[in-house]
């Protein structure tokens, strides 16, 4: 009955006028949303002072790393031992943990120290005794509420004890650590966040019942925030107020109880009570019964509203700290949108009746851009420490497996050894008349004998076909003091029907371009001399006339192996009679880029394609070279080495996702060394090996999307996008969702890895392969130190961030004798066909006057 009187009571006559008293006697205490998004930014700023390894030593929130990598992913498993000790209790509890996702607890242990300090343990010593246990972690119970909640829900990457104490702790980018070496992946930051303030940031903000509470603490000017937020205080701080409104006469008429002046007695659990919606006014009463003091009514609903200011103003306070580590959060993952989970422990969010509702509401006003989940953690310390456990033998477990599967891709100095040498017997074959057709290593004579001197000179057309575009072009070559190479162009593209249909109708969309190009310079009337590099494997007989071998990155023109190229060229123009050019050379990709270079650098004597495909050409002299007759002088020898290997001599260093590859491509057998090395096959490798660690629970939470099961679809510029800088581990996670893949920090570094391993052991079978190349050539001229330029050109070489760094070293390390410089081409295909061109004609001429 009395509650009833009183709450009638309350929302009559007493409320507006008690209520706004109280409110303005705590005035201080109640604050705006602009007043807490201050609160918020300083918060922020002491967190990058913590982070800072210059700032850490004055921070007040220490931000202590826990080395705590990786929040459970589901796949736990074992059994494990957890301690937690954490006031006058210890206990101890045997937790198992299984794939479904469950916990048991067979031992659940409550000991409490007497005054002995010895343990008044309920467990039988005899499960212990023969008990081994291998001490793996020590664990915050911040973090352990983190842990706990993890297991439940993968994005839970926030933890907060809001009880007795309160801390925090998150997912910090490991970048952003100073105090830890390295900058890739995440650590659990134990924020300590209750020493903020301690260096007066807070002072604005505190009331005299802070200071006074903070005066008579054990640890005076220590904990500031928590001293204002937590259940250790908030008790204290409403018997504070409440002496002093009794002594200024606004409560109890006047009359202060001993029990009142007593430090201690008015508990956090009653302010708990008394806000309960439905009996607070009555718990009100008796509490202060207790207390010596004769509430009245109005008294009742004056402590009432008491207890609501300070239990609010903690939670607001609260509210403003996490904001703070929910923006940082949302600023790293570089989202528009943050979505995550806070995992929570603590009796204060847990018992008081409003507290959990309040804390909720501030947040999503003070970080309106976020989806934020509350999950209240059960057994979070010492079920924490437990998954903190199972973590770390997952991680190193995983590790250990990790390590063993790429260890295949890692060659060892011996290996890059045997490589060249094999290279070198390669090479020996393909240019030797009677191993020349067993040799994989073709060693193609093109019958360019020179590279330039610089005296071309006049307009040449060039034709470029690599890929599925098609380059037509005009270069002009001026010889002189002040040489010129002025060049204009179309790029025209070649449909797949048309790469996949007969020859003839390849080769008359060929002609159909140039008619256009043509028309395009208004030069329809005009014969120039035309180069034409053709990409593909071909058998030269002269500079004018190659047999196409075979028909390699995705074309399948019918009718074309085993014909010559430039006859299939005449014969398109002849059938389009609009004009007529004067075809003086076919020329590989490879040699045009070494012709380009060797225009610039007169040493350059070996051209390179590092990108879609790989291959080789360089300067041999003519006296190796038995397929032709001749033993003056040199030709440019193309190697055609991307089939390297297709004799089984690299079975021995290929791995079961090399022959995946191969198996799956449309030439299997072929192109083995190009499949190991270019960038047409990298990303396939990369797709393979994820598919595999995937099925294997170490990615992905052993979920293979429909998008990462289809061929081709990791393409190679990803691995140049992932290892490009710092932000790499953003850009895996923009890369693997695009290909429906919800990936975590974790899955990002072995991505990562994944991506390293590959493509340096594509840069190093690359140099190892090019320094049997310059070797040979020292060894042709009988040199002990020889200074050589390789012309280099391809977007493997060009845009991935390593792999040239790695080639290099591995070409100074297995061909020490030599030292190679690289020279980058620019527009080596078109240039290089036209200066070609100059120098065939140039060659042409030298023979008429011979005649």
């Amino acid at each position: 009955m009395i509650a009833a009187q009183l709450l009638a009571y309350y929302f009559t006559e007493l409320k507006d006028d008690k209520v706004k008293k109280i409110d303005k006697y705590l005035y201080a205490m109640r604050f705006s949303d602009e007043t807490l998004m201050d609160i918020m930014k300083r918060f922020r700023r002491e967190l990058g002072n913590g982070l800072g390894r210059d700032t850490n030593h004055t921070a007040t929130v220490k931000m202590l790393p826990t080395f705590v990598r990786s929040i459970p992913d589901g796949s736990e498993k074992g059994d494990f031992i957890a301690l937690d000790l954490g006031g006058s209790a210890f206990r101890i509890l045997r937790v198992k943990v299984s794939h479904e996702k469950n916990v048991h607890y067979s031992l659940s242990l409550c000991t409490d120290f007497d005054n002995s300090t010895k343990c008044k343990s309920k467990l039988d010593v005899e499960l212990m005794s023969d008990y081994d246990a291998d001490i793996m972690a020590v664990v915050n119970d911040t973090v352990g509420t983190m842990m706990t909640c993890g297991f439940d829900d993968q994005r839970c990457e926030v933890g907060i004890i809001i009880g007795t104490g309160t801390n925090a702790c998150y997912m910090e980018e490991l970048r952003h650590i100073d105090l830890v070496e390295g900058d890739e992946g995440r650590m659990c930051i134990n924020t300590e966040w209750g020493a903020f303030g301690d260096d007066g940031m807070l002072e604005d903000i505190r009331t005299e019942f802070d200071r006074e509470i903070d005066r008579g603490s054990l640890n005076p000017g220590k904990q500031l925030f928590e001293k204002m937020v937590s259940g250790m205080y908030m008790g204290e701080l409403v018997r504070l107020i409440l002496v002093k409104m009794a002594k200024e006469g606004f409560l109890f008429e006047g009359r202060i109880t001993p029990e009142l002046l007593t430090k201690g007695k008015f508990e956090t659990k009653h302010v708990s009570s008394i806000e309960k919606s439905k009996e607070g006014l009555t718990k009100a009463k008796d509490i202060l019964g207790r207390l010596g003091v004769e509430p009245s009514a109005d008294d009742c609903i004056a402590v009432q509203h008491v207890c609501t200011i300070v239990s609010h103003r903690s939670a607001n306070l609260i509210a403003a700290t996490l904001g703070g580590i929910l923006s940082r959060l949302k600023d790293n993952k570089g989202n528009p949108r943050l979505r995550t989970t806070v995992g929570i422990d603590g009796s204060l969010y847990k018992m008081h009746p409003q507290y959990a509702r309040r804390l909720h509401k501030t947040v999503r006003r003070l970080v309106p851009e976020s989806d934020v989940r509350f999950l209240l953690s059960e057994s979070g310390s010492s079920k924490g420490a437990a998954m903190v456990t199972a973590v770390a033998y997952r991680l190193a477990d995983q590790r250990r497996q990790i390590t063993e599967t790429l260890a295949e891709f890692r060659l060892t100095s011996d290996q890059l050894l045997e490589v060249k040498k094999r290279m070198r017997t390669e090479i020996q074959n393909g240019l030797g008349k009677k191993t020349h057709d067993s040799a994989t290593v073709k060693m193609w004579p093109t019958y360019v004998l020179s590279t330039p001197d610089g005296s071309e000179n006049g307009d040449f057309l060039a034709l470029d076909l690599g890929g599925t575009n098609f380059r037509v072009l005009l270069v002009k070559i001026r010889s002189g003091k002040r040489r010129t190479v002025e060049m204009h162009n179309k790029i025209y593209a070649i449909p797949m029907e048309v790469m996949q249909g007969t020859g003839e109708e390849l080769f008359d969309h060929i002609v159909q371009c140039i008619s256009d190009f043509l028309d395009y310079m208004g030069m329809k009337n005009t014969r120039l001399p035309l180069g034409f590099t053709f990409s593909f494997p071909c058998r030269q007989t002269s500079l004018d006339v190659g047999i196409l071998v075979t028909w390699t990155k995705g074309f399948k023109a019918t009718d074309c192996e085993g014909e010559d190229v430039v006859g299939l060229l005449r014969e398109g123009i002849k059938r389009r009679e609009e004009f007529d050019l004067d075809v003086v050379a076919v020329v590989n990709d490879t040699v045009g880029t070494m012709m380009t270079c060797a225009y610039e650098e007169p040493t350059c004597e070996v051209g390179l394609i590092a990108g879609t495909g790989s291959n080789a050409c360089y300067m041999e002299e003519m006296r190796n070279i038995e397929m032709v007759e001749g033993d003056v002088g040199r030709m440019c020898v193309n190697m055609e080495w991307g089939a390297f290997g297709d004799n089984g001599c690299l079975d021995d260093i290929r791995t079961e996702y090399d022959r995946a590859v191969d198996d799956f491509s449309l030439n299997p057998g072929k192109q083995r060394y190009e499949k190991m090395c270019s960038g047409m096959y990298l990303g396939e490798i990369v797709r393979n090996i994820l598919i595999d660690l995937t099925k294997r629970g170490f990615l992905f939470r052993g979920q293979i999307s429909e998008t990462l099961k289809t061929r081709g679809i990791f393409e190679t510029k990803f691995l140049s996008q992932i290892e490009s800088d710092r932000l790499a581990l953003l850009q895996v996670r923009s890369i693997l969702q695009q290909l429906g893949l919800d990936s975590t920090c974790d899955d990002s570094i072995i991505v990562k890895e994944v991506c390293g391993t590959v493509s340096h052991r594509a840069a190093q079978l690359c140099g190892a392969g090019m320094a049997a190349v310059v070797d040979k050539i020292r060894e042709n001229r009988g040199l002990n130190q020889m200074n050589i330029t390789v012309g280099v050109d391809g977007t493997l070489y060009k845009l991935h961030p390593h792999f040239s760094g790695i080639m290099h070293q591995t070409v100074k390390e297995l061909a020490p004798k030599c030292n190679v410089n690289f020279l980058l081409s620019e527009d080596g295909s078109g240039k290089g066909a036209a200066l070609i061109t100059a120098v065939g004609c140039r060659m042409r001429e030298q023979e008429e006057q011979k005649s």
